[in-house]
């Protein structure tokens, strides 16, 4: 079979997969759809390079044709949509229940109204025929990504998401035919709208930024350096936002550079773009493990990194002869805190007391840890198990913390810094903090530990950390952002040998 050219200013080619390509009467442009048994042919992967193919087949059972469409999409390195990850969520009512919690609040705003005790829901091309269900339906589409949908839904006291199946094209509503077109096509159109770069790139980088994020880690020079590091190494790079969540199989890799949480947007786009084959950092793991104190005191514990002397506090705690095995003073930390915040330091049993108590309504555990005063902290930024940079994060003036956010003018809130080349920071440190990075991941972190004379202590690994112009990059300079550049493509190639 003839190889197809396409000019190295031609959009990624997509393909549209069907068990028969007589039942597909839709008509769309700047897509081509074929056959199953055509689209598995070994003449396929020569045909069409880089492609993202919209898997429609009849069926998706274990070793059918379109699980096998899908499967080998992956292993050509084209985009399937759905992935073989979605196609296993598809069977797992625990998985659709899980994920349905992610978006209860939307579900029951929707469904309010609902009189019935079961409700079923359809999404054509992340579009649903009922304007009111729009919100509910992309959303759907997020955490499930298919182009046609079929969401059940019941109600005991409240909605419950009971499974999310993919809908075959003899379910499409023959009277709705032809706003399914409207919607197909407007689908495909937005895979095309965004102007071309005049250069050939070999691979696409969304970066996520957040204009509105009051303490963004990377402000944006520094993005303008990470952009620039990517072009260098054969990246394209746009700059996307949440809102864009919709848009991400257009990519091959997402880096993170909005300040994370568990409980967030983020972890959702990280969870979502690695299901769908993406290279991510920070990677949804990392963003698990690195959001969570307890899980960090727990983890440094077995691995035997030094700490400071930590307990793990619960309501069981708040007896006078319970509370007196917490040495004084210390530092009280809700789990999930981030930036000093959520995070107090308590002199007398008092304060303890009253602090723990208030602490403790808005988390069952609370971390206690001995409190050892320092000049400054170590951030050790660590990328791929090895040493990226080195600062010295000193406290805020009159403070014990490196941020003061009480402080009434915004040049006291944060201490001053220092950046030293990575070999010139002392051995144990660095050696340090890559043994606590890599009970995270293998990604980019910034590692916190204290010095207090001989002592070393890891404090705690942040995923997404900060790299600011001038400060983090102080000693390698552009070179820092070209080695997370790198970093991106070895990760898209390896993946793809």
């Amino acid at each position: 079979m003839r190889r197809r050219r396409f000019p190295s200013d031609m959009p990624t080619p997509n393909l549209l997969v069907v068990t028969n390509t007589s039942h597909w009467n839709l008509p769309l442009e700047s897509v081509e759809v074929i056959s199953a048994r055509q689209y598995l042919s070994p003449d396929t992967i020569q045909q069409y390079p880089g492609a993202r193919v919209f898997n429609l087949c009849r069926s998706y059972s274990y070793q059918s044709l379109g699980y096998y469409v899908s499967l080998l999409a992956e292993a050509r390195g084209h985009r399937a949509i759905p992935s073989v990850g979605t196609l296993r969520d598809f069977r797992s009512q625990a998985i659709a229940r899980s994920l349905g919690d992610e978006i209860d609040e939307t579900i029951q705003s929707t469904l309010k109204r609902e009189d019935k005790a079961e409700f079923t829901l359809e999404i054509f091309f992340g579009q649903t025929l009922d304007r009111a269900h729009a919100q509910l339906g992309t959303q759907l589409y997020r955490l499930f990504p298919s182009p046609l949908l079929r969401a059940q839904f019941a109600r005991q006291k409240r909605w419950t998401l009971v499974s999310v199946a993919p809908l075959s094209l003899s379910q499409l509503p023959e009277a709705e035919r032809d706003r399914i077109a409207e919607f197909a096509q407007s689908y495909f159109r937005k895979r095309h709208q965004s102007k071309l770069p005049k250069q050939r790139f070999l691979f696409d980088l969304a970066i996520l930024v957040n204009p509105s994020d009051p303490s963004p880690p990377s402000d944006e020079k520094a993005l303008q350096n990470f952009t620039e590091a990517a072009r260098e190494v054969g990246f394209f790079v746009e700059m996307i936002t949440k809102s864009d969540a919709d848009r991400i199989t257009e990519f091959d890799a997402l880096f993170i550079r909005e300040t994370t949480g568990v409980d967030h947007h983020t972890y959702r786009l990280s969870r979502l773009a690695h299901a769908e084959g993406l290279v991510v950092m920070d990677d949804p793991w990392s963003i698990l493990r690195s959001a969570n104190k307890i899980y960090l005191a727990e983890s440094m514990a077995r691995a035997k990194l030094p700490v400071p002397a930590t307990t793990i506090l619960t309501r069981d705690d708040l007896s006078e002869k319970r509370l007196q095995r917490v040495q004084l003073p210390c530092v009280l930390k809700i789990p999930d805190a981030s930036f000093s915040r959520g995070v107090r330091k308590v002199d007398s049993r008092e304060e303890l007391r009253a602090e723990l108590e208030a602490m403790l309504k808005e988390s069952e555990l609370i971390l206690a840890q001995e409190f050892a005063p320092s000049e400054y902290d170590w951030r050790i930024g660590v990328l791929d198990h090895r040493p990226l940079f080195a600062c010295k994060y000193f406290m805020a003036a009159g403070h014990w913390q490196v941020y003061n956010w009480k402080a009434e003018k915004q040049e006291h809130r944060a201490g001053k810094h220092e950046t030293l080349h990575v070999e010139f920071a002392p051995p144990l440190v660095v050696e340090t903090a890559c043994r606590a990075a890599q009970l995270i991941g293998d990604g980019l972190y910034g590692v916190d530990l204290k010095q207090v004379g001989n002592r070393i202590m890891v404090i705690e690994v942040n995923d997404n950390p900060n790299v600011e112009t001038g400060i983090e990059d102080a000693a390698l300079g552009m070179e820092l952002y070209r080695r997370v550049a790198r970093s991106f493509r070895r990760r898209i190639e390896q993946a793809r040998a």
